[in-house]
């Protein structure tokens, strides 16, 4: 089963947005989901405070800022 992490911290709008289009794939698709809120961990703090929200599919990351169904759908899709 994919693995879909969304890197995330409150009150962001944009990685509200996100999280909806990652709800309403998961109506047609199967994978597992998990949140990490950059603010629980100082690396991902560094790495990602510029950057949220960031979507990765098992590991490789397909989106930054924005995400569309379409795109998450393609990255599920891959082998």
């Amino acid at each position: 089963m994919k693995l879909v992490t969304l890197y995330t911290k409150p009150d962001c709008h944009l990685c509200e947005q996100v999280a909806r289009v990652i709800s309403d794939v998961a109506r047609r698709r199967r994978f597992r989901l998990i949140v990490r809120n950059i603010l629980d961990d100082s690396g991902e703090f560094e790495k990602y405070s510029q950057a949220i929200p960031v979507v990765l599919v098992d590991g490789q990351e397909i989106a930054r800022y924005r995400l569309t169904g379409h795109d998450l759908e393609a990255a599920l899709s891959r082998e």
